[in-house]
């Protein structure tokens, strides 16, 4: 059964229509991706089938009793909570529940007010509390939290990052568990390791539906099972993910192609015919007249060039960059150790990390904003560097796009060719009009390709590019990815986009915890395979060490018996869970629930913590016992 449904949707904004009889639906668990361009409408479409904004037509379905949650680009919070309360807050229900039961526990303890009644409530708020996800939801949020790099969990809101931010906005949808999690650009700001686990998360273990607004093209291809391109304002599905989309949509396109000329040939044929044919016309001869003229009255599909960039790569000498034994500080953290990197003309490189990690802090020792701590970084003699930067910090918000791309040139120079600066700026999917738009009114994607545009302006033989594939669609990344390759320009550049680092990195720098930087040879695939075979060898010799301790106890030198040996390979599973019995026992002997009744169960309870403690006792005697046997 559909969990939402869209038809015939129209959007417009003032006269530019942005989405025009657009039809979606989405089943019951079912995950969906979403590709198009900037622009296209996919995030308003998007936010129509979250119940975020309204259509100006067309009719919306969303099952009885369902609930939908989005994920803006920019997340908004109610007060200024922190990260943790923020997460609990997306738990409505289960907050307010918890709140009457933690504040109905105070009140007994304190003795205010009738017991019995105190008591009913309470256990009427636990059963809510457990009906709602029970009090073990405060791990998951806290695990969440963890699992998507979020460390400051009492921070307020107001004094994390952006991306800090955008992660609280994840970790509260996905502890939610909604029918429907409307996603858009969810990678935006999370590391590779991130970015995996959360494919893994979406696939395996989120109940609901998801509706992925994503460039990521590897998550695509891992987690939707249909995907759907909005383009000239309707939705087109495709059956999997982004491989067999690109496949599904270039079959089609050449369907259309096909039709098209069959359709050019009909009109040949017939124009032709009727230039022969006299002006007094037959019954007959006026139904081919009409034919043609509803052959000619048909649009053509319309087909959009696909962006191609040029850089103007300056003459560069043998060594681009030289990084010599590099230690970099941030206050008193080490976050780079020892790093020593030859880079030549035409290398690649990658830098990956986790969030904090010190990526971008190390590009900037490399622009030689930051002096390291110690080694040094020389650029070669000819070495001209452009980089283009998370934030887009180099855009004048105030002035409009033609300005801050072209100033007051009347020409622009790309790899030896002359262009006429409007006709450069359209490459970009920058139209005349909105050349004309001041930056700040720019979505995020549009400002990317602004940026992008002002970096191929330069000649250089450096490129430097920090996260250069947030906001920006997935055709300009591959032309991204086409220039880099093709212009033969030295480049390190820092993302998450795993596709993108396959096809453009000769090798991968990686952040790997304690200042410890390791540069691999190869793309990203060859740089996990390499780092598993690492961490195999790692763990090679302590497993092997494992496998003869546990061997040992059977040795008759050990002085164990064969029963004794699996005796003690056991005996700390058997410790741990008496003393989780333990535990649990004291925590129900705290419960004021406990005294309800007269306190038999009280009694009945301390009898059994007693007897657990004494088990504890006697289990950890046996382990000592069985230990110090084995070492005879």
């Amino acid at each position: 059964m559909p969990v939402v449904t869209v038809a015939a949707i129209h959007k417009a904004f003032g006269a530019h229509v942005v989405v025009r009889s657009a039809d979606l639906t989405i089943a019951t668990g079912e995950r969906v991706g979403m590709v198009g361009k900037n622009g296209a409408g996919k995030t308003t479409l998007a936010r129509i089938v979250a119940g975020v904004d309204t259509a100006d037509s067309g009719t919306v379905t969303r099952r009885r009793g369902a609930t939908v949650r989005y994920l803006s680009q920019v997340p908004r919070f109610d007060g200024d909570p922190t990260a943790t309360e923020a997460v609990a807050q997306g738990l409505g229900a289960w907050t307010h529940a918890l709140e009457r039961h933690a504040e109905l526990s105070e009140r007994l303890a304190r003795g205010d007010g009738e017991q019995d009644a105190l008591l009913g409530e309470q256990a009427a708020a636990a059963d809510e509390v457990e009906r709602l996800g029970g009090f073990e939801q405060s791990h998951r949020i806290a695990s969440m939290l963890d699992h998507l790099g979020v460390r400051r969990t009492d921070a307020r809101i107001s004094t994390l990052s952006g991306g800090e931010q955008r992660r609280v906005a994840l970790a509260t949808i996905l502890v939610a568990r909604p029918d429907l999690a409307v996603l858009d650009e969810p990678t935006n700001h999370l590391d590779a390791d991130t970015v995996e686990w959360l494919e893994q998360y979406l696939v395996n273990e989120h109940p609901g539906a998801v509706l992925l607004v994503t460039h990521d093209r590897y998550l695509l291809d891992r987690v939707a099972q249909r995907t759907v391109e909005v383009a000239g304002g309707e939705a087109h599905a495709y059956a999997g993910g982004y491989e067999m989309y690109l496949e599904q949509k270039a079959e089609r396109l050449a369907h259309a192609a096909r039709t098209e000329a069959n359709r050019q040939n009909f009109l040949r044929r017939e124009l032709e015919w009727l230039r022969r044919q006299p002006k007094a016309r037959t019954t007959k001869q006026k139904a081919r007249v009409e034919r043609a003229e509803a052959a000619l009255s048909v649009q053509g599909p319309k087909t959009d060039r696909a962006p191609s960039f040029e850089l103007s790569v300056s003459r560069a000498g043998k060594t681009i960059l030289e990084l010599r034994d590099v230690e970099v500080r941030m206050r008193e953290q080490r976050l780079v150790n020892g790093l020593t990197l030859f880079l030549t003309a035409g290398e690649r490189v990658g830098v990956l990390g986790p969030n904090g990690s010190g990526k971008t802090t190390l590009l900037r020792t490399l622009l030689g904003e930051i002096e390291p701590a110690a080694g040094s970084v020389v650029l070669g003699q000819n070495t001209r560097v452009a980089y283009f930067d998370q934030g887009r910090s180099g855009l004048e918000d105030d002035k409009s796009v033609f300005e801050n791309v072209v100033g007051d040139q009347s020409r622009i120079e790309i790899a030896g060719e002359v262009v006429e600066p409007r006709s450069f700026m359209e490459r970009f999917g920058l139209d005349s009009g909105k050349q004309r738009q001041p930056v700040a009114s720019l979505s995020g994607g549009e400002r990317a390709r602004v940026a992008l545009a002002r970096l191929l302006r330069q000649s250089a033989n450096l490129v430097i590019l920090d996260e250069p594939t947030n906001d920006l669609d997935v055709e300009t990344l591959a032309a991204v990815e086409g220039m880099l390759i093709d212009s033969g320009v030295t480049a390190v550049v820092v993302t998450h986009d795993r596709y993108f680092l396959d096809r453009v990195a000769t090798s991968i720098l990686a952040f790997e915890g304690d200042g410890k930087v390791v540069h691999y040879p190869g793309n990203y695939t060859t740089f996990r395979r390499l780092r598993e075979e690492a961490n195999r060898d790692k763990k090679a010799p302590a497993e092997a060490e494992a496998k003869a301790e546990r061997r040992r106890p059977t040795s008759k030198k050990k002085g164990l018996s064969h029963t004794e040996a699996k005796e003690l390979d056991g005996i700390m599973e058997v410790i741990e869970a008496a003393e989780a019995r333990v535990v649990e026992l004291s925590e129900a002997l705290s419960d004021p629930n406990t005294y309800a009744a007269g306190g038999g169960d009280a009694a009945r309870l301390t009898a059994e913590l007693d007897a657990a403690r004494v088990e504890v006792e006697r289990l950890t005697a046996r382990w000592e016992e069985l230990e110090t046997k084995r070492d005879q």
